[in-house]
This record gives structure tokens, sequence and C-alpha cells, in this order.
């Protein structure tokens, strides 16, 4: 499945971004106000500088004891951001964001600029469904058709148990 294929890609707001010069406390207030985990740094033309996420704010900026009000997000960026393009594998993406443990992936066009904003939690809320599906399958076509209420049944409670401790 291709990235633009998801749901959410063409349902999300425009991208929450934001210039190297601006101050960490305006950017913090925003991306409370908005409920975003994150802020994506631009230049003017909507290429990407740098990507600033909670874990920023945590590691870079409370840590080092600098002022949010002083500080600008070029401080603490991260600059090796990693993007895809909509036409990009969405489990290979999952797989690498996974691995690498980041959550927050930008999509840019072929010019480089950014046009959505897709998270860790936006590709699992796909995957889950799908590989119960595929389960289902594989264990109606090994134990016989028999065993579905309950393979849906421990599924549900499965994924319910997940959701709690995602989202807990």
């Amino acid at each position: 499945m291709k990235i633009k294929d998801r749901p959410e890609y063409s349902t999300k707001s425009k991208p929450f971004t934001m210039t190297a010069g601006t101050k960490v406390s305006t950017a913090v207030k925003a991306m409370t106000e908005k409920n975003f985990g994150s802020v994506v740094v631009t230049d003017k033309e909507g290429h990407i500088e740098g990507i600033v996420t909670e874990r920023d704010l945590m590691t870079r900026l409370l840590y080092n004891n600098m002022d949010p009000s002083k500080t600008k997000l070029s401080d603490i960026m991260t600059t090796d951001v990693k993007v895809a393009q909509e036409d990009d594998d969405l489990f290979s993406w999952l797989q690498i964001m996974s691995n690498e443990r980041f959550r927050h992936l930008p999509v840019v066009d072929q010019d480089g600029v950014i046009v959505n904003m897709m998270s860790q939690g936006d590709f699992v809320s796909y995957t889950w469904p799908e590989l119960f599906a595929r389960l289902k399958e594989t264990t109606k076509a090994t134990l016989g058709a028999g065993y579905q209420v309950f393979l849906i049944i421990g599924a549900l409670i499965i994924y319910g148990i997940i959701t709690a401790l995602i989202t807990g």
C-alpha cells in the first residue's frame, strides 16, 4: 500500500511548519494548542530544514536548561530528517520508523516541498486490522471455519489491549 492510499493522507490538515528563527516558546504554545507532537522547520519555499519533536524539547532544550523564550528552533532542531514521498510503500516506512525510533514522517513532493505529515499512529491504525485479517485467513485455512468466532473474539481482545497500551 502506498502512503497516499491511506484515508488519513487526504483528510489531514496542512502540515504544521515554522521557520528556523521562530522562538521555541512560540512553537511550544502552538504545538500545545493544536495538539501536535512536532513542528517541521522549513524555509520560505517549504523545503525542510529540520524538525522539532517533543523528544527534542526534552533532550535538547530542557536537559540543557535553555530558555525557550530566547532559544530558536534552529538551536534544537533535528536536521537529519527522514522524508517520504506519497508513492512510497507504507509498510516499508512503518518498519523504518519502528527500527530507527521516530514517529513523525514528513511527506514531500518531487521538489522536496512538504505536502503532508504522517505519524506512526496513522500507519499502525491500518496495519493492525490488516494483520488480523491475514491471521483470520491463515487460521481458517489451517483449522477450518469452526474456529472463526473464537479467532474474532481473541483478535478483538488483543486489539483492545494493544490500543489501550499505545494510547495509555
